[in-house]
């Protein structure tokens, strides 16, 4: 993907973000998720790429929206907080939200700015407006490469499956094959991949451990 095609896939992503945040405040549909209980449910999945042990680690958010997985991951486990949003007036709203709290930073940026024990990203490969799936899948593929890069121990991704029911789809989302996506991570970035496909959502979430 060339960057002027990045830089406005980008920009589209950002403003509609922004616009969700602006209609519905910092909520779970102000990040374009239908409800608390589904937003829970993906975090469920998102959480079994961290290891059970009980030291301090690091994680990052890659799409943070207001940071919703950080108030979810707080409750069990102690760890530091970096959330990372493309979208100006989502990262703000999160700083606001989340002022004070020791351990927990925000920034505006694709990317992390440091390495974290592990990455995560929901949702951020859902949305696809009007782009060309070739220029969707180019962006998934290099977002999952940073993702590797960022992470030490393991990263989390879910993405729409394609095995949606044909009359509930979207032609401004993306629905990503499963065993595609599965087979990708395997090549790439590690042996150790769990595909998870069985938690009564149109998704499906994939979890790559470096350690075990």
């Amino acid at each position: 993907m060339t960057q002027d095609t990045s830089s406005s896939l980008l920009g589209d992503v950002a403003a509609y973000y922004s616009a969700k945040l602006k209609m519905h405040g910092d909520t779970p549909s102000g990040v374009d998720w239908n409800s608390k209980e589904s937003q829970v449910l993906r975090f469920q999945q998102l959480g079994k790429i961290i290891s059970p042990q009980k030291k301090r680690f690091s994680l990052a958010d890659l799409g943070c929206g207001y940071g919703a997985l950080y108030e979810y991951l707080v409750q069990t486990y102690n760890f530091s907080y970096l959330g990372v949003d493309i979208c100006k007036s989502m990262i703000q709203v999160a700083e606001n939200r989340h002022q004070g709290k020791f351990g927990v930073r925000f920034v505006f940026a694709p990317e992390p700015d440091m390495q974290c024990d592990y990455c995560v990203a929901s949702g951020i490969f859902n949305v696809r407006l009007d782009n060309s799936d070739d220029d969707w899948f180019d962006y998934l593929s290099d977002t999952l490469r940073a993702l590797d890069k960022f992470s030490l121990k393991g990263f989390a991704f879910n993405c729409l499956s394609s095995y949606s029911d044909e009359d509930k789809r979207r032609d401004d989302l993306y629905y990503a094959d499963p065993r595609d996506l599965f087979d990708h991570c395997k090549r790439r970035f590690s042996r150790n991949v769990t595909l998870l496909h069985d938690y009564g959502l149109y998704e499906f979430t994939i979890l790559v451990r470096k350690q075990l």
